[in-house]
């Protein structure tokens, strides 16, 4: 008798003898899914804004400036008015220096151009105002020992004083007082003792050639002279004549730029002159560049609130102002 065939054989045998069906491929989706779906396949399907007639593009609306917030500026709004009135004042006033300074240093120029004038033996203290700058020059001999030293004093970022000698001029027949007040120049501050320069105190009559100036004015931060001490921060002319019996009219001894010169006088201790030029600042013209910018950007801070929209139709875009830029914050529709 034959063996029986196992039951898994059996069964395989079953299975390969069935007609075959042809299979049919379908989606399958959960059920969870189904809604999202459906709603994705209608929005798929509904019309566009566009395809509306009735549709209108915020591009074609006219945009108009919305204030939000509801806030006053009060005096906030009054102080940024100020900046732009306050900057627009100081500018015209800068302008107006401008021309004042211009006009001023021309006609110290105009004086330097002109041949050098004798200096009479008495000059009145008013008139110099009208002579300032002028080139003048006198014949005399200085008086060492009523030299004073006015100082600290920087020349080429060297440290040193400003030689002031009176000049004691003889004119025949003339009784009244001569003497006049000479800044010689700068020597360097280890020649300030007299023995350590000798070849910077001529002797004899010399001839001074410098420029006729008005009496300086002393501004606050400068510390007050102490004749009694011989210490000298700046040239108050009228303390220093009535220190050492002169008139009070200063002059400025002048000298040609010269570079081996300077450094041979700088050795000597021979004091360096100044040149024969106008050495007034004038930076005027800085000052109304500057007071124009303030103004120009602080003209928007009153004009325009701190937050705004701006409306196309029913549509809002927001803006800000960052100081004085103006940054796009948000869009909402």
């Amino acid at each position: 008798m034959p063996p029986r065939p196992s039951p898994i054989l059996r069964q395989l045998a079953s299975l390969a003898s069935r007609p075959r069906i042809q299979s049919q491929t379908r989606l399958w989706i959960c059920r969870q899914c189904q809604p999202s779906r459906s709603v994705l396949q209608r929005r798929s399907y509904a019309n566009q804004p566009a395809d509306d007639p009735s549709f209108t593009s915020i591009v074609d609306v006219q945009p108009q400036l919305v204030r939000v917030g509801g806030r006053k500026h009060g005096w906030g709004l009054l102080v940024l008015a100020i900046i732009p009135i306050t900057a627009f004042a100081l500018g015209s006033w800068q302008v107006a220096r401008l021309g004042w300074k211009t006009e001023l240093i021309a006609r110290f120029e105009d004086r330097l151009v002109r041949d050098p004038l004798p200096l009479p033996p008495s000059i009145d203290p008013a008139a110099i105002k009208d002579f300032d700058y002028r080139r003048v020059y006198a014949t005399g001999k200085f008086r060492h020992d009523q030299e004073m030293l006015i100082g600290p004093r920087l020349l080429d970022g060297n440290d040193g004083y400003m030689v002031v000698t009176p000049l004691e001029r003889d004119f025949e027949g003339y009784p009244g007082n001569t003497k006049v007040l000479v800044c010689r120049g700068w020597i360097p501050k280890d020649k300030a003792n007299k023995r350590a320069r000798p070849e910077g105190l001529p002797q004899g009559e010399v001839t001074v050639q410098g420029l006729l100036r008005e009496p300086w004015k002393k501004n606050m931060f400068t510390p007050e002279n102490k004749p009694q001490e011989g210490a000298f921060y700046f040239p108050d002319v009228q303390q220093m004549a009535d220190l050492t019996g002169s008139q009070p009219v200063w002059i400025e001894e002048t000298m040609k730029p010269d570079l081996v010169e300077h450094y041979d006088r700088e050795a000597k201790g021979v004091p360096i002159g100044r040149p024969a030029e106008v050495n007034l600042r004038n930076n005027h013209t800085q000052y109304i560049f500057t007071w124009s910018v303030h103004l120009f950007s602080h003209l928007p801070s009153p004009v325009l609130p701190n937050k705004y929209q701006v409306l196309f139709g029913s549509c809002y875009i927001c803006y800000a102002l960052d100081g004085h830029q103006e940054t796009l914050i948000s869009r909402c529709s």
